[in-house]
């Protein structure tokens, strides 16, 4: 079974790729390699952070003990009516250069469509995954997911992350946060992207 090292420190997100990929992968994150250095998620787009995370990580790696695959995410949440805004800016969309808490960046983003109707309220979380096998040529893949769905008027649920208080995907009524993990990981952006990369090991 080949090991997969997640190249993030968000638990939640870790999180959520290992309990898509099941029994696929041995999954290790971050949290094995304290040193790993932090990368600058300085590209205009998902693809290139992702790409950027992915490769920086596997080459930190060099020869010392590690896994057979290196996988970075990069995901974000895209608003039709603020022309794809937050977008690469998602985490940090309250807090300038640095991640800013979820809740201040919900609030932002419903000070921001506070005049825009339901109907105009459409919008997609969108993910692109980055993978490296090391030990092989720097080949890099990418896999790519996304979720339709609309911003809600108010935050609702406990779970998830992120603006899942706020997203509603096509086909519910009830925000990711309230959908609960199940559902979330087998329709998610994440989910999609991942089944993509599950598709290509077959």
């Amino acid at each position: 079974m080949p090991t997969l090292l997640i190249a993030s420190r968000n638990a939640h997100k870790a999180g959520e790729i290992t309990a898509i990929l099941g029994d696929d992968f041995t999954v290790q994150t971050l949290a094995k390699f304290p040193a790993a250095p932090e990368v600058v998620e300085d590209g205009d787009a998902f693809a290139a952070n992702a790409v950027k995370k992915a490769t920086e990580i596997a080459a930190w790696l060099g020869s010392q003990a590690r896994p057979d695959l290196v996988l970075a995410d990069d995901s974000g949440l895209e608003v039709d009516a603020l022309d794809g805004a937050p977008g690469v800016h998602s985490a940090r969309y309250a807090g300038g250069d640095d991640n800013a808490p979820d809740d201040a960046n919900n609030a932002k983003l419903l000070r921001e469509l506070a005049d825009v109707p339901d109907d105009n309220r459409g919008a997609q979380f969108h993910c692109v995954l980055a993978l490296v096998a090391l030990g092989q040529a720097a080949e890099v893949r990418t896999f790519e997911g996304i979720c339709r769905g609309r911003i809600a008027q108010a935050q609702a649920g406990q779970g998830g992350f992120g603006y899942d208080p706020l997203f509603v995907p096509d086909g519910h009524e009830l925000s990711f946060a309230e959908l609960g993990r199940e559902v979330k990981n087998a329709i998610s952006h994440r989910a999609r992207a991942l089944a993509k990369l599950a598709e290509y090991f077959r």
